[in-house]
């Protein structure tokens, strides 16, 4: 069989319109995949946008609890530990290192101790830690206060049985709310951990 000149033509023909076709549908694609990337950017900005959103509330969160603990444990500091100083938000940087502590009180002369409050809405298993950090930290930014003995207060909103068991058996004592004031809620004979 032989094929003619103008059947040859033909399917060039035939084939530049495939080509044609091809590509208007590789562009098509390549502009469906742009047009992809581009709303992936955008979900992507708005993600990190509302994850700065959920940080920010639980800042203010934890500033309002806070602000919350401060005027009863400014009473509880003064009246039933002796503390002549009360003072909330401390922080401190030394060396290139950062230390903040929730509320710091001491007092100097015969009773000559400090306390470290450290305030949780919800104490989580790392709380006890971070507070004993504090603890062992305090010296080493607070030299001023070297020969005092330092004791830790954790202060929550909502603390469970065990977890205030927990923190009761490291040394810690625990103030939480109780109609809308932090009351101590350690046992009597409660031993604390001097730091």
């Amino acid at each position: 069989m032989s094929t003619s000149a103008e059947d040859v033509w033909a399917i060039l023909r035939e084939v530049a319109e495939a080509q044609k076709e091809t590509n208007r549908r590789f562009q098509e694609t390549d502009r469906k995949f742009q047009e992809t990337d581009r709303q992936f950017k955008e979900t992507d900005r708005k993600l990190k946008e509302l994850g700065k959103q959920i940080g920010g509330l639980g800042e203010k969160f934890g500033s309002f609890t806070e602000g919350l603990a401060l005027p009863s444990m400014e009473k509880i500091l003064w009246e039933r530990f002796g503390m002549e100083v009360v003072s909330p938000s401390v922080r401190v940087s030394k060396g290139g290192r950062h230390l903040e502590i929730d509320v710091l009180a001491y007092a100097n002369g015969d009773i000559n101790q400090a306390y470290v409050v450290e305030v949780k809405s919800h104490p989580r298993e790392e709380s006890i830690l971070q507070i004993k950090t504090l603890l062992e930290q305090f010296r080493e930014f607070f030299p001023e206060h070297a020969g005092k003995t330092v004791y830790g207060i954790l202060a929550a909103v909502d603390i469970s049985p065990p977890f205030r068991q927990r923190a009761l058996n490291e040394g810690l004592y625990v103030a939480r709310i109780h109609d809308n004031v932090f009351e101590m809620d350690t046992p009597d004979d409660f031993q604390p951990r001097a730091f």
